[in-house]
């Protein structure tokens, strides 16, 4: 007799909406969560009146979200009250210039052709392309296991338009976006994706391209801040019965032979189950949880093979003034040149970049709660390196924050340091100790052609009966809806397997 019939590490997405799924089909679910709120990545922090969100600042796809709750018998307006957001992206040049693209896809048509005729013609082009591309091919695999070659075919079978969009996933980002476009301070603006990938637009898939579409389609906030999602995915889960553990550390998962029977906590409890569900790092996983002794050569190997992906230093501000910004989104940037420098000459050298790109998410725009009345909420989100060529995070800490600060005057004209009230910086080492991501890596493990969909982890353990991988580390990677997909695809397979 098992004390669960599935024990989930890690209330992040997928691991919260793999729980869901379970409960709902009736297997007695544990989720353990090492801290003492739902979502990882997803998430929000309190600090003195503030609300400041972790990881993730915006939702688009939301129809993947949408999928998980139809699953459940549920609707997401229920349990998360999204709210549209509306301009998409605002966009602040080193010349001091402002502008946005809104979501109405001919107002933006109408923002390009001032820089370029010919490229509003070629965004008309983007825009029918783009819209295939997302609605009949990409879109379609959110929630569709892709882990051998097989699946591969099986998914192409039932959405054909997925073959006829493969050359985007071969090529480059950089090839694919300069194949529509023209202007450099176009092809800019459209460049900011492939850093949510966690890549340069050198390195990063083509496909990706087309998510400056997909936000066209809607892109929203949750009302109270990013742990809205989880927290609701949570509520479901709990109405169905599941129990959540925080501040619950798993240290070991147990297994006998070729099966996992359970977990160990941290502080010694064992607890059985039949089915164990992974939202943790693969290579945490598998190399320690597990640890390499108990796995495979070749399984060791292959995990330690994988990159993790980079991770994402931020900068928390508390304003007592409303920031002179065109939106909730707001990108400080550059061209395609030095974002690509950005990452081979400073990241892959352990410097910190001194300029280029930068998100600022501005919450409380949408949403005035998340700051005292009057006051405003920043995240200032860029990319560094977890090793430094020179100090460590824990020392140059504040002056991360007083450079960043100069960084965004001399280069972008934004001053703020005047009106800050509350200032937080969360590096990659606090990321690691908080979430216990490795080096910090925000989205698992790197996310380039040869580490998706087929190339990553399975979801199904190839090692292990019973085992199931869900998050950043499997499918398609990191992000609100590649993270939920993959929780709704772990949930179906554990329904073929044990259902």
């Amino acid at each position: 007799m098992y004390d669960y019939d599935a024990i989930v590490i890690g209330a992040g997405l997928g691991g919260l909406s793999s729980a869901a799924i379970l409960q709902k089909n009736g297997f007695r679910t544990l989720v353990c969560e090492n801290t003492g709120q739902v979502g990882g990545c997803c998430s929000s922090m309190d600090v003195q009146g503030y609300r400041f969100d972790i990881g993730a600042s915006i939702v688009e796809m939301s129809f993947v979200i949408d999928e998980l709750f139809a699953k459940l018998g549920k609707r997401t307006s229920d349990y998360i009250d999204f709210m549209p957001i509306d301009p998409i992206y605002g966009f602040v040049t080193e010349d001091g210039e402002k502008f946005s693209y809104p979501v109405d896809v001919n107002g933006t048509r109408e923002v390009i052709a001032r820089f370029s005729e010919e490229d509003a013609r070629n965004w008309d082009r983007f825009v029918k392309v783009g819209s295939e591309a997302i609605n009949k091919a990409f879109g379609q695999v959110m929630a569709k296991p892709m882990y051998t070659l097989k699946d591969m075919m099986k998914v192409a079978m039932t959405s054909p338009a997925l073959v006829k969009y493969l050359p985007y996933m071969i090529k480059n980002f950089e090839m694919v976006l300069t194949s529509f476009f023209k202007d450099e301070k176009v092809r800019s603006s459209m460049s900011l994706q492939s850093y949510f990938l966690g890549l340069p637009p050198a390195l990063c898939p083509g496909y990706v391209v087309f998510l400056a579409y997909s936000e066209h389609e809607g892109i929203f906030y949750p009302r109270g801040g990013m742990i809205g999602i989880p927290q609701g995915i949570a509520r479901a889960f709990e109405d169905f019965g599941g129990e959540i553990r925080f501040n619950t550390r798993v240290r070991k998962v147990l297994t006998e032979g070729k099966r996992v029977t359970g977990v160990e906590l941290a502080d010694g409890t064992k607890l059985t189950s039949r089915i164990v569900v992974s939202d943790i790092n693969a290579r945490t996983l598998y190399l320690d949880l597990i640890g390499r002794e108990n796995i495979p050569s070749w399984a060791a190997k292959a995990m330690e093979t994988f990159p993790v992906s980079i991770p994402a230093p931020m900068i928390m501000l508390g304003l007592d003034t409303e920031p002179d910004l065109p939106g909730h989104h707001t990108f400080c940037y550059t061209n395609l040149k030095e974002m690509n420098r950005i990452w081979f000459e400073d990241y892959l050298n352990g410097r910190i970049p001194s300029g280029g790109f930068m998100l600022i998410s501005w919450p409380s725009h949408a949403d005035p709660s998340m700051a005292p009345e009057g006051h405003h909420c920043l995240n200032l989100v860029t990319f560094a390196p977890y090793k430094l060529a020179e100090g460590d995070w824990d020392s140059i800490k504040e002056r991360y924050l007083e450079d960043t600060l100069d960084m965004m005057e001399r280069y972008f004209h934004l001053n703020l340091r005047d009106h800050i009230t509350v200032a937080r910086v969360n590096t990659p080492y606090d990321l690691e100790r908080q979430l216990l991501h490795p080096c910090g890596a925000v989205y698992g493990l790197q996310n380039d052609f040869f580490s998706t969909a087929m190339f990553r982890p399975r979801m199904r353990s190839r090692v292990f009966q019973g085992l199931y991988l869900a998050g950043a580390s499997v499918h398609l990677g990191g992000g609100v809806p590649t993270t939920v997909g993959s929780g709704v695809c772990v949930g179906g397979l554990v329904e073929e397997d044990f259902g």
